[in-house]
């Protein structure tokens, strides 16, 4: 991010300094005033949920470029640049596209109250009417009834990936407030795709989607997912797909690959076969349990493998869990930083047992970052201090190879995490 863009942005931050204040008043307002932009993006599929967002919206973006289609992609939040959040018909925003934009946002807003987060939407929202795309992928940023992102009309289809608890401050502290929230996408008579839910979270989608008579397409009732052979097995009223193995690893990636054909098929698009596999094979999406080979990768001796997953919250470490349930090949360390508003002890609960040692780190640079005596108490005490990653890797490479060695626990660890192990390493879809 350019220096003009990091001071456009303090300028803005300086009218709100509230980072989340769950509204669309203020950013209706805006986009009202910039002649409503969020009319005139096409297509658009709509991503909520509480794990898996991002890496549907890979998925969705894959598949339709690699059926031919220019897709347009808004997610969040980004992880070492804040070009990242925008990609124009396959390329990541310039920073001069993206100042650009920005500047006539602040221009238009003037001094009224508005939070970044609403300013980074209204800025997506422009550069796509601008650059219309045969699709938009739009990540929803947090909950989704009051989220900035749900100011734009019907979507060709609405996308709910894993529910699980998460945000309780802002969306409530059970399943079913929080499936409220993010059901709260749902449009009148708009196609709705989710993937597995717990049961009480199911309950409150379907009940939503009903109300609103939107068509309702959910795993194990309308598809469904599996694996079969060396691949996975894709099924629905439309048909079956036999498909590779996802380029993203882990088995909770199967869901989120399933929810985005599903997704793409409810909007009406009528994909070849072979763009289906294409884009799990394609798909690239950053601090997904992304292997590293840079300047972290090179402290540890040959034989110790570098993974990173940017997981943070209960359901993330139960997924986790799941596929290091397949890497009881090799002794495993896990290197655990957290933001401090997160529930370390439920997010580590699954993951300890299959750690052979736990470091707990907090980077200089890592927002709000939990510190380290409260990971070693949510560990139960496990957890020794990094108190770095540097520090904790070159400690876990006096170890005996092979080994492997993840670092988790936080987004906002993962960009600190890219930006050290870089230059040797590129950001994955940059």
């Amino acid at each position: 991010m350019n220096d003009r863009i990091e001071a456009r942005i303090a300028r803005l931050h300086r009218l709100y300094p509230r980072l989340i204040d769950l509204s669309l008043d203020r950013l209706a307002r805006l986009l009202g005033a910039l002649g409503n932009p969020e009319t005139r993006l096409g297509p658009v599929v709509h991503i909520a949920g509480t794990n898996g967002k991002g890496s549907t919206a890979a998925f969705v973006r894959a598949i339709a470029e690699a059926a031919g289609l220019a897709v347009n992609v808004y997610t969040s939040p980004h992880l070492v640049s804040l070009n990242e959040r925008f990609r124009l018909a396959g390329r990541l925003v310039s920073d001069a596209a993206l100042d650009e934009a920005l500047a006539e946002v602040e221009r238009v807003n003037g001094e009224a109250p508005i939070t970044v987060f609403e300013v980074l939407t209204a800025a997506a929202f422009l550069l796509f009417a601008r650059a219309p795309a045969d699709l938009a992928v739009i990540e929803v940023g947090l909950g989704g009834r009051f989220d900035a992102t749900n100011l734009i009309p019907a979507p060709a289809a609405a996308a709910i990936t894993s529910i699980s608890l998460d945000h309780k401050e802002f969306l409530g502290d059970t399943l079913a407030a929080i499936a409220f929230e993010k059901a709260g996408i749902i449009k009148p008579d708009g196609p709705v795709v989710t993937g597995a839910q717990p049961t009480e979270a199911l309950a409150v989608i379907t009940a939503r989607a009903a109300s609103l008579g939107a068509p309702f397409t959910a795993r194990f009732q309308a598809w469904n997912i599996a694996p079969e052979g060396s691949g996975l097995r894709y099924a629905d009223r439309a048909g079956s797909l036999a498909l590779p193995l996802p380029a993203l690893p882990g088995p909770f990636q199967y869901d989120n690959a399933g929810i985005a054909i599903a997704a793409l098929r409810a909007a009406g698009f009528a994909l070849p076969q072979d763009a289906f596999a294409a884009g799990l094979l394609g798909v690239e999406w950053p601090a997904r349990l992304q292997r590293l080979s840079g300047r972290l990768a090179a402290r540890l001796p040959p034989g110790m493998e570098l993974w990173l997953d940017g997981g943070h919250n209960p359901g993330a470490g139960a997924a986790l869990a799941v596929h290091l349930g397949a890497w009881r090949d090799r002794p495993l360390h896990l290197v655990v930083g957290m933001k401090n508003s997160k529930d370390a002890a439920e997010f580590l609960r699954p993951l300890v047992p299959f750690a052979a040692s736990l470091w707990a780190v907090a980077e200089p640079g890592q927002h709000l970052a939990m510190p380290i005596p409260a990971i070693i108490a949510a560990s139960g005490g496990r957890a020794r201090p990094g108190p770095t990653v540097a520090t904790a890797l070159d400690r876990i490479a006096r170890e005996t190879a092979p080994a492997r060695v993840l670092i988790c626990g936080s987004l906002y660890l993962a960009g600190e995490v890219l930006k050290a192990d870089a230059p040797t390493t590129a950001m994955a879809g940059a």
